[in-house]
C-alpha cells in the first residue's frame, strides 16, 4: 500500500513509527485495560463504517478537540486510521502534547476489515 503514498510522507510516517507505539489487531483484541478507541479518519470514511466502540475525532481536528475529549494525559488511547500512518502521525502529535499512553493500531480500519471482524455503520 504504501507505494501509492509519496516518498515524503511515507518518510514522515516512518520518522513518526520509530517515535511512537503500536498495537496490532490480536494485541488490541486481547487487552484487557480500558482505553479510548479514536478513529482519526475522515467524515466520509467514518460515515461507512467504523470499529465498535470508537469514537470519532478526524485528524484534521485531534490537536484541536482531543483535550475536551481525553481530559486525562495518563489515560490510553488507541488511534486508528485507514491503513495505519495517519494514526502514526496522530500518535506522535498527542505524546507531544504530554499524552503518555498513546498507541497506533498497525493495520487500521483496513486490516481490521480483512480479518473480517465487525463493524459499526451509523444510522
Amino acid at each position: 500500500m504504501a507505494s501509492q503514498h509519496a516518498p515524503g510522507f511515507i518518510a514522515l510516517v516512518n520518522q513518526a513509527k520509530a517515535e511512537i507505539n503500536e498495537i496490532s489487531i490480536s494485541e488490541l483484541l486481547q487487552h484487557n485495560q480500558p482505553y479510548v478507541l479514536l478513529d482519526i479518519r475522515e467524515d466520509h470514511e467514518w460515515a461507512k463504517g467504523h470499529l465498535p466502540e470508537a469514537m470519532h475525532l478526524g485528524k484534521g481536528i485531534i490537536e484541536r478537540d482531543i483535550e475536551q475529549t481525553v481530559q486525562d494525559k495518563k489515560q490510553k488511547i488507541v488511534l486508528y486510521c485507514g491503513g495505519g500512518y495517519r494514526s502514526a502521525l496522530a500518535a506522535r502529535t498527542l505524546q507531544q502534547m504530554g499524552y503518555q499512553q498513546v498507541l497506533s493500531l498497525a493495520g487500521g480500519y483496513r486490516e481490521w476489515t480483512e480479518q473480517g471482524l465487525a463493524v459499526e455503520i451509523p444510522a
